[in-house]
């Protein structure tokens, strides 16, 4: 049997491989990285987490933690491996990148139907099946043959990320430990602000030099707001970081008493910057919200003026890119497929979903159907309750106009048949029926139950 080819070796072309793989077809997996790097990775390791280490929220009545369950019960690697490496994180599902990316790139470096290629691809094969995996950071020959192939220019938006800080230079009298409202283990570091400590902080914000982003166009591109670079959010208002990242709703230091209490009122701070652990052993934090365009030098000098972090050691600083994304709505089908080329296939932050989970999402319905037409078999469509069904039925049919990425949320899923005022309970309904449906579709298309993995 011809090899299938996956070229991009992120989330969702890990993902893809190893269903291809799993379902007894041969793959061949392209990633430039080392010979050729991006401005955003810094290692060679496959599925590299590139901003934060966070999948999102756990919960499955929640929309990320929802495909978290889907994608648990579909056997996807990439959520299997993130639950054996994931790091306290209050009621999210966060990883330790190192490892996560080491497991996955030794998993499927030893299949023995998964062929790793550590070179460019920088043109699509002509015959054959293809998934396009190639993300946001796509080459530019590569860039260049996928719009000789489609008729139509990528079209982009800016992408940062933040700044990662050694856990023992983080001062533990000031900040302190806890998740919003207490909810789950106590996984976040809080760095408190006063309002004078906030507002001067804000100013020098508004004031630092940014980084001057010599290869992109600003007038063609636009920044994702789900991703906003924290100055560009600070310049949007004086308040508008604190109904953000740095909002100190439900945040209580359990060493001042009980914020809860109204005789404590005046000791809830104006203010909370969360830093998020990176790595399992807590040597590693990320700053939360803070994804950033500015000079290092400034980063150094701003961010060091949150409480906590006066004498900060970073060693990632923040930075900013380009992501380029397809027109999905003009080119895939729901099945992923390409409607000119039923052959190729694309998935990922390359088709404008946005998240880990989504990419993930992706790389597995791309490769699940890139193995049913190898075997002579039809492609699948996932029911649109569920919800990688609903965001691969909205990427297919959305106004190609107005196309920008989607993150999973439930507003793309159907309404349900009753309707259910309180929200919490009408998530709740919306999981059920999901993961219900899923399982039935599961049994016709697929021919297997899925069962509830344990994260």
């Amino acid at each position: 049997m011809k090899p299938i080819n996956v070229i991009g070796g992120g989330l969702a072309g890990t993902e893809a491989a190893w269903q291809i793989a799993q379902a007894g077809v041969p793959v061949i997996l392209w990633e430039m990285r080392p010979v050729q790097q991006t401005p955003a990775h810094h290692t060679e390791q496959l599925a590299e987490l590139v901003c934060s280490n966070s999948f999102g929220a756990q919960s499955s009545d929640r929309a990320a933690g929802l495909l978290h369950e889907e994608l648990r019960r579909l056997g996807s690697i990439i959520i299997g491996k993130a639950d054996e490496h994931k790091v306290p994180a209050g009621g999210a599902l966060a990883v330790d990148r190192g490892q996560f990316g080491g497991d996955l790139t030794q998993t499927l470096d030893q299949h023995p139907l998964i062929e790793l290629r550590r070179e460019e691809r920088p043109t699509i094969p002509n015959d054959g099946i293809t998934v396009l995996t190639s993300g946001p950071l796509t080459s530019p020959s590569l860039t260049d043959d996928l719009q000789r192939v489609t008729g139509i220019a990528y079209m982009s938006f800016f992408d940062a990320a933040s700044p990662i800080i050694v856990g023992e230079s983080i001062n533990r009298d000031v900040a302190f430990l806890a998740s919003r409202y207490d909810k789950g283990e106590a996984a976040y570091l809080n760095c408190p602000m006063d309002r004078e400590q906030y507002l001067a902080f804000w100013n020098e914000l508004c004031a630092a030099e940014q980084a001057e982003l010599k290869d992109f166009d600003r007038e063609t591109s636009k920044f994702f707001e789900a991703c906003l670079p924290i100055e560009e959010m600070a310049q949007r208002g004086e308040d508008t970081m604190r109904y953000g990242p740095l909002k100190p709703v439900g945040l209580f230091d359990a060493r001042l008493g009980d914020f809860r209490a109204p005789e404590n009122k005046s000791k809830r701070p104006y203010a909370v910057v969360q830093l998020r652990q990176e790595d399992k052993a807590g040597q590693l934090w990320n700053m939360v919200g803070f994804q950033t365009n500015l000079r290092w030098g400034e980063q150094k000098r701003v961010f060091q003026m949150i409480p906590g972090l006066e004498n900060a050691e970073f060693v990632r600083m923040g930075v900013m890119h380009r992501n380029t994304f397809l027109n999905a709505p003009e080119l895939l089908k729901s099945t992923l497929q390409f409607k000119s080329r039923s052959h190729l296939l694309a998935a990922g932050q390359l088709v404008g979903t946005e998240g880990y989970t989504a990419a993930a999402a992706g790389g597995w319905l791309a490769g699940t159907n890139a193995a049913r037409l190898a075997q002579g078999l039809e492609p699948v469509v996932m029911p649109t309750t569920t919800m990688a069904g609903s965001l691969f039925e909205f990427i297919s049919s959305a106004s190609p106009k107005h196309y920008q990425p989607m993150p999973p949320n439930f507003g793309i899923i159907p309404p349900l048949a009753e309707k259910v005022r309180n929200k919490k309970e009408r998530y709740g309904c919306y999981r059920d029926r999901s993961l219900e449906d899923l399982q039935a579709w599961s049994l016709e298309h697929l021919r297997r139950e899925v069962t509830a993995a344990v994260g």
